[in-house]
């Protein structure tokens, strides 16, 4: 059988507009060569900086880049049982395309919508649309002045000319310039975060599927390092959870905000979505048990059930709102209805957290309480208030769900019933 050689070549037969050369895979066999086209195009001069034994600087992680689209070229001819040309482009094309940022992305949304995290694809698809958006140097983000229908059809054109984003073109220096970029446009630090974020576990994922090659990895230490969100206070003082508790008003609406508020704030912080999901089953005399929606996918091997200690408070609150009559697969709380897409469910929970913060913001206002009321300051009250009385931090990580104090965890499996109760009781001890 004829030898299939393989080799990147600078094919120098006609420059491109701006004097650099197209940098081309070229498969030879049975002295039949077939060109394929590569991201990269050089100068002669750059392009044999690339190929020195020891290159420096970018020209190190280009010859690396180079290097993997040989392989993996090399990888896709020994598998094929018969060589063809026709049979190596469909199936070398199919493999390149994993090493694609922006295919990455949409695989990754399209699972995550079929698992039905909603919001995490949402997430993943906001980040596609930035990096997009950076690429292209177009400020689709600082378009505040536009209706939603026009955003959405700019989107729309932006994802239409789209160019391919190979991860081997996703170094240090590119996301130091994308994430410059995406301070100038306005996105909270936070926001940077949590997109980067995203495109350093689509790296991980084809790295881990040997798609792309580990030494282009652009994270870590000495390399690119994501940027940690920045944590802005948000809880309360025991004073001003007080004035909230005591806060009495004849608005049905306004009532039921500062009830479902309250209801977090005593159920170790519980968040809306994990409220607006709580059923009857989960709910007995003394207790509310459940698992985090926002972790019980990403921990199937470690399901931390979070029992709350149900306050006399938590449970009239239950009582006035609650759906009736009561049956074990019934949600608790009149949020949700049964057989909801998970698109609806997010959708319906986001605008109950949107009703829930404006009516809390005009409470915070009446009762000259200066921060924003919201309803993730009541899990973040929660936890503080716990804090400065005392509470050891292990207790709090253990109540609020989380996955760290991993030490602890290990030597304390987890608090008594009436230890619980004790720091149950610290959250209202103003209410004497």
């Amino acid at each position: 059988m004829a030898e299939v050689l393989t080799s990147i070549i600078l094919d120098t037969r006609r420059p491109l507009k701006d004097g650099t050369y197209p940098v081309k895979l070229r498969i030879t066999y049975k002295r039949e060569r077939k060109y394929f086209p590569t991201k990269y195009s050089f100068t002669e001069n750059d392009f044999t900086k690339t190929q020195y034994p020891k290159p420096k600087g970018e020209f190190k992680q280009i010859q690396i880049a180079l290097q993997a689209i040989e392989q993996l070229a090399i990888d896709v001819k020994d598998k094929l049982p018969v060589f063809s040309f026709e049979a190596f482009e469909k199936r070398f094309l199919n493999f390149s395309a994993r090493d694609e940022v922006f295919a990455a992305y949409e695989v990754a949304i399209a699972r995550f919508n079929k698992d039905g995290q909603v919001g995490t694809a949402n997430t993943y698809e906001n980040a596609k649309v930035s990096l997009l958006s950076f690429i292209h140097k177009d400020p689709l983000t600082r378009n505040k002045g536009i209706t939603q229908k026009e955003a959405q059809a700019k989107k729309e054109a932006l994802l239409k000319k789209k160019k391919p984003l190979p991860f081997a073109s996703v170094t240090t220096d590119f996301l130091k310039e994308y994430e410059k970029w995406m301070l100038q446009q306005g996105k909270s630090p936070t926001t940077v975060s949590m997109y980067l974020r995203t495109l350093r576990t689509l790296f991980n994922e084809v790295i881990a599927a040997g798609d792309v090659h580990p030494e282009l990895y652009p994270f870590g230490k000495r390399k690119y390092q994501v940027p940690a969100a920045r944590n802005i206070k948000k809880a309360l003082t025991k004073a001003e959870v007080e004035k909230i508790y005591k806060y009495e008003t004849n608005h049905e609406a306004v009532e039921k905000a500062r009830d479902y508020w309250l209801f977090s704030y005593l159920c170790n912080g519980i968040n809306l979505k994990d409220i607006a999901r709580l059923k009857y089953r989960q709910v007995n005399k003394d207790t509310i048990t459940f698992v985090r929606a926002k972790t019980e996918r990403t921990t199937r091997q470690d399901q931390r059930k979070i029992v709350v200690t149900l306050t006399d408070k938590a449970a009239e609150i239950i009582e006035k709102w609650s759906y009736k009559p009561v049956c074990a697969e019934s949600y608790v709380f009149p949020i949700l209805t049964e057989l909801l897409t998970p698109e609806k469910e997010m959708a319906t929970i986001k605008q109950a957290i949107k009703t829930i913060n404006k009516y809390m913001k005009r409470i915070a206002a009446e009762l000259g309480i200066d921060k924003n009321v919201s309803t993730y300051s009541a899990r973040h009250s929660f936890s503080t208030i716990l804090k400065r009385a005392g509470a050891p931090t292990a207790f709090i990580s253990e109540a609020l769900g989380h996955s760290t104090e991993k030490t602890t965890q290990s030597y304390l499996d987890s608090f008594e019933d009436d230890v619980k109760r004790k720091y149950s009781s610290l959250l209202t001890d103003f209410d004497k």
